[in-house]
Protein backbone atom coordinates (compact mmCIF):
# COMPACT_ATOMS: atom_id res chain seq x y z
CA UNK A 1 0.00 0.00 0.00
CA UNK A 2 1.51 3.46 -0.71
CA UNK A 3 2.07 5.96 1.87
CA UNK A 4 -0.13 8.64 2.12
CA UNK A 5 0.30 9.59 5.74
CA UNK A 6 1.42 13.84 4.07
CA UNK A 7 -0.58 13.92 0.90
CA UNK A 8 -4.33 14.01 2.50
CA UNK A 9 -5.82 10.23 1.96
CA UNK A 10 -5.93 9.42 5.67
CA UNK A 11 -7.48 13.19 6.39
CA UNK A 12 -10.81 11.33 6.91
CA UNK A 13 -9.33 8.15 9.12
CA UNK A 14 -10.82 10.13 12.94
CA UNK A 15 -14.07 9.72 11.11
CA UNK A 16 -14.01 5.82 10.97
CA UNK A 17 -15.79 4.11 13.98
CA UNK A 18 -19.79 5.12 15.78
CA UNK A 19 -20.60 8.85 16.36
CA UNK A 20 -23.67 10.47 18.31
CA UNK A 21 -24.51 13.48 16.27
CA UNK A 22 -26.37 16.45 17.75
CA UNK A 23 -28.24 17.82 14.45
CA UNK A 24 -29.25 21.59 14.11
CA UNK A 25 -30.90 22.14 10.16
CA UNK A 26 -32.61 25.26 9.03
CA UNK A 27 -36.84 24.64 8.74
CA UNK A 28 -36.51 26.58 5.51
CA UNK A 29 -33.85 27.26 3.31
CA UNK A 30 -32.91 30.35 1.18
CA UNK A 31 -35.84 32.05 2.34
CA UNK A 32 -34.35 34.34 5.28
CA UNK A 33 -35.45 31.65 7.63
CA UNK A 34 -34.59 32.12 10.90
CA UNK A 35 -36.29 29.05 12.67
CA UNK A 36 -34.17 25.79 13.59
CA UNK A 37 -34.95 21.98 14.41
CA UNK A 38 -32.76 19.94 16.24
CA UNK A 39 -32.45 15.94 16.64
CA UNK A 40 -30.65 13.33 17.20
CA UNK A 41 -28.45 10.57 15.03
CA UNK A 42 -26.11 7.70 15.00
CA UNK A 43 -23.85 7.83 12.73
CA UNK A 44 -21.01 4.67 11.31
CA UNK A 45 -18.48 5.16 8.99
CA UNK A 46 -16.17 2.38 7.75
CA UNK A 47 -13.50 2.40 5.02
CA UNK A 48 -13.21 1.04 1.30
CA UNK A 49 -10.52 0.54 -1.06
CA UNK A 50 -7.84 0.30 1.57
CA UNK A 51 -8.47 3.43 2.72
CA UNK A 52 -8.86 5.94 -0.16
CA UNK A 53 -12.77 6.42 0.43
CA UNK A 54 -15.58 5.53 3.06
CA UNK A 55 -18.76 4.95 3.68
CA UNK A 56 -21.05 5.92 6.56
CA UNK A 57 -24.57 5.49 7.19
CA UNK A 58 -26.69 8.51 8.69
CA UNK A 59 -29.89 6.78 11.04
CA UNK A 60 -32.21 8.93 12.61
CA UNK A 61 -36.38 8.92 13.63
CA UNK A 62 -35.96 12.92 12.72
CA UNK A 63 -39.32 13.51 10.20
CA UNK A 64 -40.87 10.10 10.51
CA UNK A 65 -37.14 8.21 10.60
CA UNK A 66 -35.20 9.38 7.54
CA UNK A 67 -31.88 7.61 6.22
CA UNK A 68 -28.91 8.64 4.42
CA UNK A 69 -25.42 7.66 3.57
CA UNK A 70 -22.40 9.62 2.18
CA UNK A 71 -19.12 7.92 0.40
CA UNK A 72 -16.40 10.09 0.17
CA UNK A 73 -13.31 8.95 -2.39
CA UNK A 74 -9.57 10.42 -2.19
CA UNK A 75 -8.21 11.32 -5.59
CA UNK A 76 -4.04 10.83 -4.97
CA UNK A 77 -3.64 12.64 -8.48
CA UNK A 78 -5.55 15.73 -7.14
CA UNK A 79 -4.70 15.01 -3.93
CA UNK A 80 -8.98 16.06 -3.39
CA UNK A 81 -11.98 14.69 -1.55
CA UNK A 82 -15.06 14.11 -3.55
CA UNK A 83 -18.39 13.63 -1.02
CA UNK A 84 -21.28 12.21 -2.16
CA UNK A 85 -24.82 12.03 -0.40
CA UNK A 86 -27.55 10.20 -1.02
CA UNK A 87 -30.80 9.53 1.36
CA UNK A 88 -33.68 7.24 1.82
CA UNK A 89 -35.81 10.48 0.80
CA UNK A 90 -34.65 10.45 -3.41
CA UNK A 91 -32.29 7.17 -3.31
CA UNK A 92 -29.83 8.94 -5.74
CA UNK A 93 -26.92 10.17 -5.21
CA UNK A 94 -26.75 13.92 -5.17
CA UNK A 95 -23.59 15.76 -6.96
CA UNK A 96 -20.72 15.60 -5.12
CA UNK A 97 -18.59 18.37 -3.00
CA UNK A 98 -14.62 18.62 -3.41
CA UNK A 99 -11.70 19.73 -1.92
CA UNK A 100 -9.43 18.86 1.04
CA UNK A 101 -8.18 19.78 4.47
CA UNK A 102 -5.62 22.52 5.24
CA UNK A 103 -4.96 23.26 8.65
CA UNK A 104 -7.27 21.20 10.33
CA UNK A 105 -10.22 22.15 8.51
CA UNK A 106 -11.83 20.85 5.29
CA UNK A 107 -13.60 22.96 2.98
CA UNK A 108 -15.48 21.06 0.28
CA UNK A 109 -17.50 23.06 -2.61
CA UNK A 110 -19.83 22.01 -5.13
CA UNK A 111 -23.16 22.76 -7.27
CA UNK A 112 -26.53 21.57 -6.87
CA UNK A 113 -30.15 22.61 -6.86
CA UNK A 114 -32.57 23.65 -4.29
CA UNK A 115 -35.73 23.00 -5.97
CA UNK A 116 -35.58 25.07 -8.62
CA UNK A 117 -32.79 26.96 -7.36
CA UNK A 118 -28.95 26.54 -8.26
CA UNK A 119 -26.80 26.66 -5.83
CA UNK A 120 -22.64 26.77 -4.74
CA UNK A 121 -22.94 24.01 -1.76
CA UNK A 122 -20.02 24.09 0.92
CA UNK A 123 -19.12 21.63 3.43
CA UNK A 124 -16.76 22.93 6.30
CA UNK A 125 -15.01 20.47 8.76
CA UNK A 126 -13.85 21.47 11.84
CA UNK A 127 -12.96 21.20 15.28
CA UNK A 128 -11.61 17.53 14.57
CA UNK A 129 -10.75 15.47 17.03
CA UNK A 130 -10.16 11.73 18.36
CA UNK A 131 -13.67 12.09 20.06
CA UNK A 132 -15.36 15.08 18.21
CA UNK A 133 -15.98 16.91 14.78
CA UNK A 134 -18.38 19.36 13.57
CA UNK A 135 -19.27 20.03 9.75
CA UNK A 136 -21.69 22.53 8.43
CA UNK A 137 -23.14 22.94 5.38
CA UNK A 138 -24.12 26.27 3.78
CA UNK A 139 -25.68 27.29 0.26
CA UNK A 140 -24.93 30.41 -1.72
CA UNK A 141 -27.11 31.93 -4.45
CA UNK A 142 -24.32 34.56 -5.42
CA UNK A 143 -21.31 32.66 -6.39
CA UNK A 144 -20.10 32.59 -2.70
CA UNK A 145 -20.19 35.90 -1.86
CA UNK A 146 -22.72 35.40 0.71
CA UNK A 147 -23.68 31.99 2.06
CA UNK A 148 -26.53 30.59 4.44
CA UNK A 149 -25.02 28.27 6.54
CA UNK A 150 -28.62 25.14 7.15
CA UNK A 151 -27.08 22.58 8.64
CA UNK A 152 -24.69 21.91 11.65
CA UNK A 153 -23.26 18.70 13.18
CA UNK A 154 -21.71 18.16 16.23
CA UNK A 155 -20.56 14.77 16.47
CA UNK A 156 -19.55 12.94 19.34
CA UNK A 157 -17.36 9.29 19.41
CA UNK A 158 -19.58 6.52 20.90
CA UNK A 159 -17.55 3.90 19.33
CA UNK A 160 -14.52 2.75 17.16
CA UNK A 161 -14.65 1.21 13.84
Amino acid sequence: MANHDRDGARDFDFWFGRWKVRNRRLKERLVGARDWEEFDAVVECHPVLGGLGNVDSFDTDWGGGFRGMSLRLFDPAAKRWSIWWASDRTGRLEPPVSGAFEAGVGRFHGRDRHGDTPVLVRFVWSDVSATGAKWEQAFSIDEGRSWETNWVMHMTRIGTA
